[in-house]
Parts: structure tokens; C-alpha cells; sequence
């Protein structure tokens, strides 16, 4: 680790949020901008579930420069009307802040992965992806399947998991979501902090979430993919992420692969860590996960 030393602080770009660390020295590196998933704001970098300091903290220990945004209309962003908020204009505002701090790593999280495709390719200043159990872009997410629909909600089916979905405001996942699909059958989830984690998470857009599904088709797509030519990207999965099984995680890689992307998959359980769940950057075991990280982009970048 380099010094401990870190300076932190806030700001705002074109109306978007974000959360500043980096080391007090400063830091020649490319900044790392972590982009959080659904139901959560950049805050989930900045600590773990169990209160120890969180990823941005170990990235700015370690010589990094990190922005971590909430995405536009959510947290302490901008408002926006959800109804109006689509998939590609959260991209483009997050897209708007990795542009304002020049050549960019981005570490995306879930949804967040499945927008951070989308942001590289609009912010074109992208010189590394990592993704955490990252959803997969719309060019490959197979559509979910409407079961049964009213005025106000939607049935969909997934692979995964079948939900109702509401057609308008926000969604705030319910306790039943944290424990079943957030934390599931972790074992490095510190299970007496569950109710203080579901009290932090915030609501997100819904027309986000329907998209998310791709539902009819409406995931954000990659529009050229020929532009992660080239391009290092690590995807990271734990063993007990019900949504990430290995082959779900795996095809992700595989088409980033097909588009000449330099690509490194970390299924943990093949490096010995096993038991992690959905949420790795708040686990027990978070530090050693941000090092597997870390460790690539110092060679990857």
C-alpha cells in the first residue's frame, strides 16, 4: 500500500454527485470512476456493511485517484422525473463526469455494469473496465418475459427470477430483495448488519429496473462494439451470486472476448475465495477482492 494519507471531497458535474478520494500527494494515474447498481448511491464504495472503510478508500490508499458518482436523478444527484429518466440518459450524464476527469478506469457494480458498457463508448476516454458481477449490455441480455401485466406493474420472468415491477415512480427493494438477491447465500455477509444495509439503500427509477430486465427489448445497448478492441477489462463473480451464476458472468466475457477486448474472468471460487455473494465490495473479506483488482489494473493500465 502506498501512503495512507487521503484526501477526500465532494462535487458536482453537469448536475451529477460524486464523492472524491484520492491520495494527498495527488496521483498521475488515470482516475477510477466507481459506478454503483440499482438501489444503492456511490456511498456503497465508501464503506463496508461491518463499517470498515470501503473500496475507494483502498484504491486512494493505493496510489488512485476515485470518483465514485450517484447516478443522475438518484441520490444526491440532480432530480429527475422518473417516468421520463431512460437507461441511456443516465449513461450519458455519468458518461459527462468520466469525460471531465481525462483518461478514466471505470469499476462498475450489477446494474451499474450493465450501464458502464454503454458509458465507456460515450465517454471514449475509457482505458479500463472492471467489472463486478456486472449486468451484461442489451446486445446479449436475453429479453425478460412479461407474464402478466396491469395499468400499474408488470410479471417478468428472467432465468434468474420472476418479479412484479411497478410501470411508474421509484422502487425500493423490499427486505425479501435483500435478503434473497443482495446477500443471499453469502457467507461473507456480516448477517447482523442486514437491516442497517436494506435502511441505506435508496430507491431507483423504475422504468431503470424495466429496462434492466429488458423487458421488450429496452436494455441500453452497446452501439459499436468494436470499440472495446483492444481494451483490458477484468470481470470479477462470487461463488453465491444467485443473478451471476458462472455461465451468466462468463458469457459476458465471452462477448466482450468476440469484439478483441483483452479479457480476464475471476470466477473467486477458482482462486480459492469462496462463499462472496452479490455484494463484494461490502463483504468481510472486501479488502482482498479490491487487491485482486488493484493488482490487475497495475498491470493492465
Amino acid at each position: 500500500m502506498q501512503g495512507s494519507n487521503v484526501a477526500h471531497r465532494i462535487g458536482y458535474a453537469s448536475g451529477v454527485y460524486y464523492d472524491e478520494l484520492a491520495p494527498a500527494e495527488g496521483s498521475a494515474r488515470p482516475a477510477v470512476v466507481m459506478i454503483h447498481g440499482g438501489g444503492h448511491t456511490g456511498a456503497c464504495w465508501l464503506a463496508t456493511a461491518d463499517g470498515r472503510p470501503g473500496w475507494a478508500h483502498r484504491f486512494a490508499q493505493s496510489g488512485w485517484r476515485v470518483l465514485t458518482p450517484d447516478w443522475p436523478g438518484h441520490g444526491r444527484s440532480q432530480a429527475i422525473d422518473p417516468d421520463t429518466l431512460t437507461g441511456e440518459q443516465v449513461c450519458a450524464g455519468l458518461a459527462a463526469l468520466v469525460k471531465q476527469v481525462g483518461p478514466a478506469v471505470l469499476v462498475t457494480h450489477s446494474m451499474g455494469g450493465a450501464l458502464g458498457w454503454r458509458v465507456a463508448e460515450l465517454a471514449g476516454n475509457v482505458v479500463a473496465i472492471a467489472g463486478i458481477a456486472p449486468g451484461p449490455p442489451g446486445n446479449i441480455q436475453p429479453e425478460g418475459e412479461i407474464v402478466s401485466e396491469t395499468e400499474t406493474e408488470l410479471l417478468v420472468r428472467t432465468p434468474q427470477r420472476t418479479g412484479r415491477m411497478r410501470r411508474a415512480g421509484f422502487t425500493l427493494m423490499d427486505q425479501e430483495f435483500v435478503e434473497r438477491k443482495l446477500v443471499g447465500a453469502s457467507t461473507k455477509f456480516p448477517r447482523a448488519q442486514i437491516g442497517a444495509y436494506a435502511a441505506m439503500l435508496t430507491a431507483t427509477a423504475s422504468r431503470l429496473l424495466y429496462e434492466r430486465q429488458n423487458t421488450r427489448g429496452s436494455q441500453v445497448r452497446v452501439q459499436n462494439p468494436s470499440g472495446f478492441a483492444g481494451k483490458p477489462i477484468l470481470v470479477v463473480t462470487g461463488s453465491e451470486d444467485l443473478d451471476h451464476p458462472r455461465d451468466v458472468d462468463g458469457a459476458v466475457a465471452e462477448w466482450l472476448r468476440a469484439q478483441g477486448a483483452g479479457v480476464e474472468f475471476v470466477w473467486l471460487a477458482d482462486r480459492g475465495i469462496t462463499g462472496n455473494g452479490h455484494m463484494l465490495m461490502m463483504e468481510d473479506n472486501s479488502d482482498a477482492i479490491a487487491d485482486i483488482v488493484i493488482g490487475w489494473l497495475e498491470t493492465a493500465v
